[in-house]
């Protein structure tokens, strides 16, 4: 049954590789290989992983000074050849789906707000257990990438909300940045692409350590 308590948010808003969907990992090889692929120097772990949440022109460029802008169209599609590879083997984080369908169940809006393509967004939410889940979307090739706040914005025009009713989470400083720049909260994970050092300087209202973490701070607090 709806809570009757008066809700904080009208408008969620999630981040989705590292957020929703556990994907990191994947995408940091793919990063890695697809550098290496068109002759540049393998970043670390921890480099691939933070350029996570970018559109993937800024991402793959800050993953890889060494390569010239002229193969920046070659190191995407090798990216993209070794995503592929892989996208079968992801899955969204163990307590998502029940945490999305109980923020639901409280009628806030639920929207997606990433660094992926659009392509790539709408064939993950074609699946059978993500029909119908969100209220709209926005990806990084059809706005701006993070954390420019042009997601956020486009999101609150669409559901007629203010800044202050709308809620950003997602797993690195580029989501927050975002939600800062737009003039909304945020809530950070800990558990994706990015260290958690970084995120309070950013002034997240939480940092959830896991899915169980953000749905009990979510349920008691949005």
């Amino acid at each position: 049954m709806p809570s009757p308590r008066p809700r904080r948010f009208d408008l969620i808003a999630f981040d989705w590789d590292g957020t929703l969907y556990d994907s990191t990992a994947v995408i940091v090889r793919c990063i890695q290989r697809a550098v290496v692929d068109v002759g540049g120097r393998e970043p670390s772990a921890a480099d691939a992983a933070w350029v996570i949440g970018m559109s993937l022109q800024q991402a793959l460029a800050r993953a890889a000074p060494d390569v010239p802008p002229q193969k920046y169209p070659e190191l995407g599609a090798r990216y993209r050849h070794h995503y592929h590879q892989h996208q079968d083997d992801l899955s969204l984080f163990d307590g998502v789906l029940p945490l999305l369908q109980a923020l639901r169940d409280r009628h806030h809006w639920l929207a997606v707000a990433t660094g992926k393509s659009r392509r790539g967004l709408d064939e993950v939410l074609a699946t059978h257990e993500l029909k119908g889940v969100f209220d709209g979307s926005r990806t990084a090739d059809e706005t701006a990438g993070k954390p420019h706040p042009r997601m956020l914005h486009e999101l609150m025009r669409e559901f007629g909300t203010e800044p202050a009713r709308t809620l950003m989470i997602g797993d690195t400083t580029h989501d927050l940045e975002m939600a800062r720049n737009a003039g909304c909260a945020s809530v950070a994970v800990s558990y994706g692409a990015h260290e958690p050092d970084g995120f309070h300087v950013l002034e997240p209202l939480h940092v959830a350590h896991s899915v169980a973490d953000l749905s009990d701070w979510l349920l008691a607090n949005a």
